[in-house]
């Protein structure tokens, strides 16, 4: 099942500085892809380094920050499954079916500035912590993994599950604590982690193969999606069951909490739709 999983990046960001083109060298390539207007009213995709400033310069004014409305990210040896932007938005992390994570600048050449490598399997989901310092890295190796992505070191390795670890994420945005940390596995296991403790700190059991998590911005209650098509709630302080949500006919493939309040929950699913969920009491 895990290596059916496909994840929805988030939006990336309008506007923002430049950044610097790195002195090493590079594992992937970056190109712009612009449209060009023709005289026949139909549209052209250019493809171009040189001279996509001045095409750009051309059409209507940008707000964008990017050298391009399209940017070509090319690198990577297998399927793309998971990309995120950091916090700042000045970076962007892609994990794909060739072990391998992918750093990249958004801005100017975006260019490809480190690769992450470590796992022996296919990396499903990364997600940023709140830092934009370090990330996390879920694996169908039966391992989750977290990284330092400025200088590619794997600080923590945990192998604690018994299949393939389908979901990751941060239990500590609005802390702003970069060592605590969730994933979930086909094995049907919750685990909370700190990298400063060599094993998990907590467990919790669902019984049936988690596809997705995420923690509201306290960190006090974390959501998990499962192949039963529900998706249950768990007070991380206590370990004990809070809710179940139900209605999609599908796995939940995908969670997201509003990040400012943690009122509101996304849900994707194999159903076909997309559920939004009040989370605030009745």
């Amino acid at each position: 099942m895990s290596e059916h999983k496909r994840k929805v990046s988030t939006a990336g960001p309008v506007d923002g500085s430049e950044q610097p083109t790195p002195d090493h060298a590079m594992h992937g390539t970056a190109v712009a892809l612009v449209k060009r207007p023709k005289t026949d009213n139909s549209t052209a995709m250019v493809v171009s380094k040189s001279d996509a400033t001045a095409i750009i310069k051309a059409g209507p004014k940008r707000t964008s920050g990017m050298q391009a409305p399209i940017m070509h990210l090319t690198g990577h040896g297998g399927e793309v499954t998971t990309c995120r932007f950091s916090p700042s938005g000045k970076h962007l992390a892609s994990g794909s079916a060739d072990t391998q994570v992918f750093l990249w600048n958004t801005y100017s050449d975006c260019a490809n500035y480190g690769v992450l490598r470590g796992h022996k399997g296919s990396v499903l989901e990364l997600q940023w912590m709140p830092s934009g310092e370090r990330l996390i890295t879920a694996s169908a190796d039966s391992t989750v993994a977290l990284w330092d992505a400025t200088t590619g070191e794997r600080l923590k390795r945990g192998r604690r599950h018994t299949a393939p670890v389908n979901a990751c994420c941060p239990l500590s945005r609005g802390s702003g604590d970069d060592n605590v940390f969730a994933s979930a596995s086909d094995d049907g296991c919750l685990l909370l982690w700190d990298a400063r403790e060599r094993h998990p700190v907590a467990t919790i059991t669902h019984g049936l193969p988690l596809t997705s998590i995420a923690a509201a911005p306290t960190g006090n209650t974390i959501y998990a999606g499962s192949l039963d098509n529900s998706i249950s709630s768990w007070d991380v302080r206590s370990l004990s069951l809070v809710d179940t949500l139900r209605g999609h006919s599908g796995t939940v493939m995908g969670l997201s909490i509003s990040p400012k309040t943690g009122n509101y929950l996304l849900s994707t699913s194999l159903d076909n739709t997309v559920r939004l969920w009040d989370l605030r009491p009745y």
